[in-house]
């Protein structure tokens, strides 16, 4: 069966919030890189956005891979190897970004449709699912393998890693243009 045909916002008609957050703890959130925590709302058109049409389109525009379907782990935790692109496959929920204890941490609500970029090192967990059966397609920049951190002691080196990481040389949703080439 092929896949959905997915509907994606217009760049000019797409809303985008980003955030940086500072270090909290041993999670050093966007401290390292300086890139921000972005949210795409409604990137995707809710009524035609699928799972599987959401791995397909992020498959031919080739600069993450697919690798999950799932909610958001409960626990805070973070990539050191790897940046992150979390579609909104189904649901909606109220995710932290930055670790629960952080006065400067983000609660965004995020429904079916938005796409969050979350930087290497941003802390990150559910809060609440609001209406059960959230899920996301997890994605990963082409050529990356993802870790977990908790922001425990023993893991220092793994985030001096996080500097030599690269950004997006094209946007993960709409390829030659988007939000993420927009960040310095």
């Amino acid at each position: 069966m092929a896949a959905s045909k997915v509907f994606l916002t217009p760049l000019k008609d797409l809303r985008v919030t980003s955030h940086q957050i500072p270090a909290f703890d041993l999670i050093p959130n966007t401290s390292i890189q300086r890139k921000p925590l972005l949210i795409y709302h409604s990137a995707f058109h809710p009524s035609a956005t699928t799972a599987s049409a959401i791995e397909a389109h992020l498959t031919t525009v080739a600069v993450v891979s697919p690798q999950w379907r799932y909610t958001m782990y409960s626990t805070t935790h973070f990539h050191s190897t790897s940046h992150e692109v979390l579609c909104v496959a189904a649901g909606k929920a109220k995710l932290c970004f930055g670790a629960e204890d952080n006065p400067k941490r983000v609660e965004p609500v995020v429904e079916k449709g938005d796409v969050i970029v979350v930087p290497a090192g941003v802390g990150h967990r559910l809060l609440d699912d609001h209406e059960g059966g959230f899920s996301m397609v997890g994605s990963y920049p082409k050529g990356k393998d993802w870790d977990m951190c908790y922001g425990k002691q023993g893991e220092e080196q793994k985030v001096t890693g996080i500097g030599d990481l690269g950004w997006f040389e094209r946007d993960p949703v709409y390829g030659d243009q988007g939000p993420v080439l927009d960040v310095s």
